[in-house]
């Protein structure tokens, strides 16, 4: 799973094979926490004089929630699904961005107001 940012989007894209688009879920909690699920995997059904030398590929469901920055426009997720590989793009609010630096305004005992000559780095999340 990779989950990279765009300037326009966050952009999740998860290896799901032997899935298809009916076997997952996707869905958003609170408002901040996107959650991407599959339906559980069978085990395959064994038959009298089988006989496995490997049994690697996973058993089970996936499940993985992240939470979402403040500035992710939940209404316009969208998701796709090909090869086995499913992209979900969160596209960001531009207007929520923070800024990576501002002039801070530094008070007195003077009463007077003053704008720091410098700039101070705003951390991000």
């Amino acid at each position: 799973m990779d989950w990279k940012e765009t300037p326009r989007a966050h952009v999740f894209e998860i290896d799901l094979p032997g899935f298809t688009k009916e076997d997952v879920k996707i869905e958003v909690h609170e408002g901040t926490v996107l959650q991407m699920s599959t339906a559980q995997r069978k085990e395959e059904a064994e038959e009298k004089g089988d006989k496995w030398h490997c049994k690697e590929r996973p058993r089970g469901g996936f499940s993985r929630r992240f939470r979402l920055p403040e500035n992710a426009k939940i209404d316009e997720i969208t998701a796709s699904m090909h090869d086995g590989v499913l992209v979900v793009t969160v596209p960001k609010d531009e207007l929520k961005t923070k800024p990576k630096s501002k002039a801070v305004e530094i008070s007195g005992d003077d009463g007077e107001n003053h704008v720091s000559k410098g700039l101070v780095q705003a951390e991000s999340e």
